[in-house]
C-alpha cells in the first residue's frame, strides 16, 4: 500500500501549487519512496512465500506418510473393497491440493486481509462518499463470490470432486484391465464404465464453472476492474458544492487519492476470490483425506498373549462384510491340530476364502472367537501372528525387483544363500537357469516376465523362506499349467512338512490325502471327515467327487 500512498502525497503536493508545479518540493524523495516501499514489498512477499511453501511441501508429504502410515495399520481385507485408483487419488492427489492453500493462498490471505482493512480506514478518513462509492465495488465482488462458493454450490463443489475421485478410479480399472479388453475384444463395453465416469465429471465441472460461476464471476470482474466507474459519478455530485465552498483545491485532491486507490480494490479482491476458492478446494480434499484417515483399523491389545503352539481353531464364528445383509460365515466351528492339514472346500460363495482370510486377520469376526495356538488372534500382537502365518495366494503379485530381492521380501534378513535354497526348494531351478541375470535378474523390464505357475513357484519360495508354522494355501494352484502344477506340488511338500497347513481348493483331487476336510456351503459347515468318510457319506462332498471325476474324465469324442 505504501507505494499508492506515495503517489498519492507527490499528487497532493502537486496540486496544492498548481499551475506553478516548480514551487513542489520533495516530489522526487516521494518517488524515491514509492520505488523502495514497492521493491521491499515484493522482498517481504518472496520471503513469506518460501516461509509458505516449506511449510506446504512439508504438509502435503507429513499428510502422505501419515495416510500411509494409518493404511498399513486396517485390516488387508480392507484393500479388497477399496480400489488402489481411489486411495491412490484420495490420498496422493487431495494432498496435493492443499498446496495451493498453504503455499499461496496463506500469504495472500493475510496480506489481503491487512491490506483490505487498511483500505477500509483510509477510504473513510478524507471524504466518506466518494470512499463508499469504492467501496460499492467490494461489495458487489463480495456478494458474487459469496453466490459462486457458499451455500448450496459447496455441494457441487463436493459433488465434482466426488466425480474426480470416480474417474480416478474408473481410470486406473480401465488401463490394468487392457490386456483382457483387447484379448477379448470388448472394447467398446469395456470403456463404457470409464466413459460414463469421464463424462459425469465432464458434466458437474460444465455445470459448475458454466451454471453457477459464469454470471457471477462476470459481475465480479466487471465491479473490481471498473472500482473507478462509481467513483465518477459521485465525485460529478459533489463538485457543484466544492467550487461554491471554495474547497475544490482539497476536493480534487481527494479525488485524486480515491483514483489512485480505487485500483487496489482490484488487487485485494481477485487475491480473496482465489484464497476462498483455494480454501474450498482445501476443505473438500481434507475431506477426502479424513475418509481414508477414518478407516477402520486393527485393535491391538495392551497385552499380548503368545499363541502356544500352531493349532487353529473356529469357534461359533460369525462374519458379515460391511454392507451385506447375509454373513459369509454363520456360526462356524472347526479345529486344526498342530502339524495337520485340512482342506477348505464347497461351492463358489460358501465362504472358504472368508474363513482362511480370518486367520492371519485380514478382517475380525463379527462374533465368536479364531484362535491361533490357543489363543484369540485379536489378543495376538500383529507382528507375531504375521510372523507364524505364510500366505500363498491363488493371485500372487511380484515387486518389479530381483527375483533374490522378491523372495526376500517375506525374511529381509535373510543371507543370499537362504533364499537361492528356498528357490530351489520350490522347484525354480530351470526358472533361474533361463534367466539373462539367474535370481538377480530383474522382473518386469527389458522384457522379462514370468506365466502365472512360475510366478507361483516364486511366491512359494517366498513362502518358504518365511519358515512359518501355519501355512494358508488359496487355490495355489489356479492359473498353473500340468507342468508348473506338477512342481508346484513338489514344493509344496516341501513347504507343508511339519507345518500347520490350511488349504482352499476347487480340485479335489489335490485334497485327497488332507487330514481332514472341512465341507463350507452357505457360510456354515455342511461336513467334516477324510475323504473316504465324507464320499462314504453320500453328502454334498460325495455329488462333488462324483461331479469332478465325470468333469476329469471329459474328452472330445470322435
Amino acid at each position: 500500500m505504501l507505494p499508492y500512498i506515495c503517489i498519492w502525497l507527490a499528487a497532493r503536493d502537486l496540486i496544492a501549487v498548481a499551475p506553478d508545479w516548480t514551487r513542489a518540493a520533495g516530489i522526487e524523495r516521494y518517488g524515491w519512496m514509492a520505488f523502495a516501499t514497492a521493491v521491499g514489498g515484493i522482498v517481504v512477499y518472496f520471503c513469506a512465500l518460501m516461509c509458505t511453501h516449506l511449510a506446504a511441501f512439508r504438509t502435503a508429504s507429513n499428510i502422505r506418510k501419515t495416510g500411509m502410515a494409518h493404511l498399513m495399520k486396517t485390516p488387508l481385507g480392507f484393500f479388497d473393497s477399496n480400489a488402489s485408483g481411489l486411495l491412490r487419488n484420495r490420498l496422493d492427489g487431495a494432498a496435493g491440493e492443499t498446496e495451493t492453500l498453504l503455499a499461496h493462498n496463506l500469504a495472500d490471505i493475510v496480506g489481503t486481509a491487512a491490506m483490505f482493512l487498511s483500505t477500509l480506514v483510509l477510504m473513510l478518513v478524507f471524504d466518506w462518499r466518494m470512499g463508499a462509492a469504492c467501496l460499492l465495488a467490494a461489495v458487489v465482488s463480495v456478494a458474487a463470490m459469496f453466490s459462486m462458493m457458499g451455500g448450496k454450490n459447496a455441494k457441487l463443489m463436493a459433488e465434482y470432486q466426488a466425480a474426480q475421485d470416480t474417474m480416478s478410479k474408473a481410470g486406473t480399472e480401465y488401463v490394468r484391465g487392457i490386456p483382457v479388453v483387447k484379448v477379448f475384444q470388448q472394447t467398446v463395453y469395456s470403456f463404457k464404465a470409464f466413459r460414463e465416469a469421464i463424462e459425469d465429471y465432464s458434466a458437474k465441472a460444465e455445470k459448475y464453472t458454466v451454471g453457477v460461476c459464469r454470471l457471477p464471476q462476470a459481475v465480479n470482474l466487471t465491479a473490481t476492474e471498473g472500482a473507478f466507474i462509481f467513483l465518477v459519478p459521485v465525485a460529478l455530485l459533489l463538485a457543484p458544492g466544492a467550487l461554491k465552498s471554495g474547497s475544490f483545491a482539497l476536493f480534487v485532491t481527494n479525488f485524486a487519492f480515491y483514483a489512485v486507490f480505487s485500483a487496489i480494490i482490484s488487487t485485494a479482491l481477485a487475491r480473496i476470490m482465489f484464497a476462498a476458492s483455494g480454501m474450498l478446494l482445501a476443505h473438500t480434499a481434507l475431506g477426502r483425506i479424513d475418509e481414508v484417515m477414518n478407516a477402520p483399523t486393527l485393535e491391538i491389545t495392551n497385552h499380548p498373549q503368545t499363541p502356544k503352539d500352531n493349532g487353529v481353531e473356529f469357534k461359533d464364528v460369525s462374519f458379515t462384510y460391511d454392507g451385506a445383509e447375509i454373513p459369509a460365515l454363520d456360526h462356524v466351528s472347526f479345529r486344526v491340530e498342530p502339524g495337520q492339514t485340512v482342506a477348505l472346500v464347497g461351492p463358489s460363495g460358501g465362504g472358504k476364502t472368508t474363513a482362511a482370510s480370518l486367520i492371519p486377520r485380514f478382517w475380525d469376526v463379527s462374533s465368536g472367537m479364531v484362535e491361533v495356538g490357543g489363543v484369540d488372534v485379536r489378543q495376538t500382537d500383529p507382528h507375531v501372528l504375521m510372523d507364524r502365518i505364510a500366505f500363498v495366494f491363488q493371485n500372487n503379485r511380484l515387486f518389479k525387483a530381483s527375483i533374490l530381492d522378491n523372495v526376500r521380501a517375506a525374511r529381509p534378513d535373510a543371507t543370499r544363500e537362504e533364499a537361492l535354497a528356498a528357490l530351489n526348494a520350490a522347484q525354480c531351478g530351470d526358472i533361474l537357469a533361463s534367466l539373462p541375470n539367474g535370481a538377480d535378474t530383474v522382473i518386469g523390464t527389458e522384457g522379462t516376465y514370468l506365466s502365472g505357475g512360475e510366478q507361483q513357484r516364486v511366491a512359494l519360495a517366498r513362502a518358504i523362506l518365511k519358515d512359518a508354522g501355519i501355512v494358508v494355501l488359496d487355490e495355489a494352484t489356479a492359473f498353473a499349467d500340468p507342468e508348473n502344477e506338477s512342481l508346484i506340488q513338489k514344493a509344496f511338500a516341501t513347504l507343508t512338512k511339519g507345518r500347520t497347513v490350511v488349504m482352499i481348493a476347487h480340485r479335489l483331487s489335490t485334497v485327497v490325502n488332507a487330514d481332514k476336510i472341512i465341507v463350507l456351503d452357505a457360510g456354515k459347515v455342511a461336513e467334516e471327515g477324510t475323504h473316504d468318510e465324507l464320499v462314504a457319506a453320500g453328502g454334498l462332498y460325495a455329488r462333488m467327487w462324483a461331479d469332478y471325476q465325470k468333469a476329469v474324465s471329459w474328452k472330445i469324442s470322435a
